[in-house]
């Protein structure tokens, strides 16, 4: 029984494993195997540790920015913004070949700079930019895999939920992750439009441009009001929650309440608020929200008894021998693989909740940057809406896409832009200075 007790940490992450795999939701598994290996390892006097951190989680005004962001985006996405942009930018750039695609990039990071929410995102666009783009004669791996990576942009740019829990997971200020994310999303869209540029001189009628004729009566000046006019809000809401964070007017628990009103107050601009339509996005915010907080509770007891059990200094002596015979560097591509295949089985919140808290400590034991270490992290976990077979950016596409798009054109279609994702972790890990500059220079140290 010995053997037992002494890996008790490592029996309960495989039971958490099998389990998870099995299909057993997440929130029950975790508080399960946490109530179980706790009453092994600590007995009834478990009971009186749990009700403190959970009222530790509760009571973390940090979070508070989560259900704020996520009322944001939902409004937005009731605005009627992803609708005008769409077609503007697909004017702007529909005289190259690949120009609609290109629009769909830039629209996505607008969005992802707007809203944050990778599922809202991806099902607007899927409605508006896939039929349009089939319409235009695009291939249909092209049109879906641009639109579906498109989606997953909000993941990376600020402000983003991903890094609002990140950063509260490791200890970080979320403004020192929001500002150090910036680099790297701009890396990631260049790169989505790189492939785009490649796939279209290597199959010119993959993506056509639009007919000289249609945009012959689109003057310079009527170009100019369409885009001022569609760029605004998004630029609005941009420099309302960055910039108050940034320029160190709010924290960003009140930069999200900033956002919400803005949401709000450009779904009025927009005409297209109601009470019916505030109801629904009060209560998908408190569906999001109440999924990601009773995760995050049962990600807290699972980390209660991991590491009172030993589980961190388990996985710390057995990083630090790798380490130590083969450098702290093999140790961070172990880490990376190790989230980019999870990612292939369990979303962005489980892989966050269950499997940050005990590696990003020991990561920065070696001597890692913090913030740039979080951004990596941010970037992998990026993969995984976009990996079958449990990418949730692939079921929300296939579930707004015309008939004639199969799953095997979405998985055909996103497997080059996960490949430039690749890329572009490689690129923050080479050049660490692309996340730590603009923190450095706005925030000082």
């Amino acid at each position: 029984m010995e053997w037992f007790m002494e890996f008790l940490p490592g029996w309960m992450f495989l039971a958490l494993t099998i389990l998870l795999m099995v299909g057993f939701p997440v929130t029950f598994t975790l508080m399960g195997t946490a109530l179980c290996f706790g009453l092994i390892g600590f007995g009834w006097s478990f009971f009186n540790l749990l009700p403190l951190r959970i009222w530790g989680v509760m009571t973390n005004v940090t979070l508070l920015a989560v259900p704020l962001f996520v009322f944001m985006g939902v409004m937005l996405e009731r605005s009627g913004l992803a609708e005008e942009l769409l077609d503007t930018m697909g004017l702007l750039f529909g005289r190259i070949r690949g120009g609609l695609a290109v629009s769909v990039v830039v629209v996505g990071a607008l969005l992802g700079a707007s809203t944050g929410i990778v599922g809202a995102t991806v099902v607007t666009m899927g409605l508006l930019a896939v039929p349009t783009m089939l319409k235009r004669g695009y291939s249909k791996p092209l049109a879906t895999g641009t639109v579906s990576a498109s989606g997953t942009l909000g993941q990376i740019i600020p402000p983003s939920i991903v890094l609002v829990l990140i950063g509260d997971i490791v200890g970080v200020p979320v403004g020192d992750l929001f500002m150090g994310a910036v680099l790297p999303g701009m890396v990631l869209v260049g790169l989505y439009i790189l492939y785009i540029f490649i796939a279209t001189f290597i199959w010119p009628d993959a993506a056509p441009a639009i007919p000289k004729e249609e945009l012959a009566e689109l003057t310079p000046a009527v170009l100019f009001r369409k885009v001022s006019r569609a760029l605004f809000p998004p630029l609005f809401l941009m420099v309302a929650v960055l910039g108050s964070i940034f320029a160190g007017i709010a924290s960003p628990t009140e930069a999200a309440a900033v956002g919400a009103v803005g949401a709000t107050l450009l779904t009025v601009a927009n005409r297209k608020f109601s009470l019916d339509i505030l109801r629904d996005v009060m209560h998908a915010t408190m569906q999001l929200t109440c999924m990601v907080f009773i995760i995050l509770v049962g990600a807290a007891a699972f980390g209660l008894v991991f590491r009172g059990t030993g589980g961190d200094e388990l996985v710390r002596e057995f990083l630090g021998g790798i380490a130590d015979a083969h450098g702290k560097w093999v140790v961070m591509a172990i880490v990376m693989g190790l989230i980019f295949i999870i990612g292939f089985f369990l979303d962005f919140i489980e892989i966050t909740f269950i499997h940050v808290p005990v590696l990003a400590p020991i990561m920065i034991e070696f001597g890692f940057d913090p913030v740039w270490f979080c951004i990596l992290i941010a970037v992998n976990l990026q993969t995984s809406f976009m990996t079958p077979p449990f990418g949730f950016s692939l079921f929300y596409l296939k579930a707004v896409t015309p008939p004639e798009v199969r799953t095997g054109h979405i998985y055909k279609g996103i497997i080059p832009f996960v490949l430039f994702q690749l890329i572009g972790l490689l690129i923050v890990v080479f050049f660490p200075r692309l996340v730590t500059w603009l923190p450095q220079v706005v925030f000082g140290g």
